[in-house]
């Protein structure tokens, strides 16, 4: 009689097994679509530099459209970027991690004789472009770039400039191609590294450099509160709502613009790889990524996989030749 009672009981958990997908999986089925469980992007400079507001930006536009969840930002800086590229390199086959970096990151392999490279890693996505600034605190004695090129020429070791990048990096570059077009030997340039564009900002400020030279990005909330004064931008045209000539229009040859992306660690399969260029390529379309490209400035200079990884390798040989040209490798 009790082996005819155990029937249903055996019957319901049969049931149980066929018709309910188990509690414990390998995670893959939930990794659909754009989102990626325990993503984590990592800034290779410390906190209110470029690479760091725009990944913060990016991620915050991702989690608001939806497009994954509780993705986790954090910063390692060292050496310009590459203490952060020799983490990522040694992450291989690691797709739940990414990277922020730019033009900085080219030139810091160079000036840092890291061992590791950006053709080391997965290229994923170039994401902005965004011109340089120069910028003095409010009570600078310079209240135009044609003051401060005057001065700079007359005594350039005296007025130092600092970047928020290390030699070889963006803000390093631009200065040197500014001497260079005033006349000003690039060996004659007291160039002051800084991580990132919020110490540099903090030390214009602070009245530590003569001036300096960073996205636009990192210096509008400082400039909006006249607390920075800006003197020029190094793009072709004037940025909107910076109230400051070109460099062209001032008289000096100089036409620059940094630029920013994500890579991988190496060795990642398809599925990973495609996965990551689709989170980023889906952010392109969203509202609250349309809004932080006008926010911040910056242009918008898509490219995703294979096409950034030739990009990465031209700025590459770019960079090469421009040090080279200038005495600096």
């Amino acid at each position: 009689m009790n082996k005819y009672r155990a029937w249903p009981a055996l019957v319901a958990a049969a049931l149980l097994v066929l018709l309910v997908p188990p509690l414990v999986s390998g995670g893959d089925d939930q990794e659909t679509g754009t989102s990626i469980p325990g993503l984590r992007v990592m800034v290779p400079n410390s906190p209110g530099g470029g690479y760091d507001i725009t990944a913060r930006t990016a991620v915050k536009a991702m989690e608001e459209a939806d497009l994954s969840k509780n993705i986790e930002v954090f910063n390692l800086p060292g050496a310009g970027g590459t203490v952060g590229l020799g983490r990522i390199v040694g992450e291989r086959g690691n797709g739940r991690l990414a990277m922020s970096m730019g033009l900085g990151v080219v030139g810091s392999v160079y000036t840092n004789h890291s061992p590791s490279s950006l053709q080391d890693t997965t290229p994923i996505a170039r994401l902005t472009q965004e011109p340089d600034i120069i910028v003095v605190g409010k009570n600078s004695p310079y209240e135009n770039i044609g003051e401060l090129i005057k001065a700079w020429k007359a005594k350039p070791r005296s007025i130092p400039v600092g970047g928020g990048s290390s030699p070889g990096g963006p803000d390093h570059l631009a200065p040197m191609l500014m001497a260079r077009a005033a006349g000003v030997a690039p060996k004659e340039v007291n160039y002051v590294p800084f991580d990132g564009g919020g110490e540099l900002t903090a030390s214009v400020l602070g009245g530590k450099v003569g001036f300096g030279v960073t996205g636009v990005g990192e210096t509008r909330d400082q400039i909006a509160a006249g607390q920075l004064r800006p003197l020029a931008v190094t793009s072709a045209k004037r940025v909107p709502g910076i109230a400051a000539p070109t460099l062209k229009e001032s008289g000096l040859d100089v036409d620059f613009s940094n630029w920013r992306g994500i890579v991988a660690p190496p060795g990642l399969d398809d599925r990973e790889r495609d996965r990551l260029i689709a989170l980023w390529t889906r952010l392109q379309t969203t509202e609250q990524w349309q809004n932080a490209l006008r926010t911040n400035g910056w242009t918008p200079a898509f490219v995703a996989g294979d096409q950034f990884g030739a990009f990465l390798k031209a700025e590459n040989d770019r960079v090469a030749s421009i040090l080279k040209e200038l005495g600096l490798a």
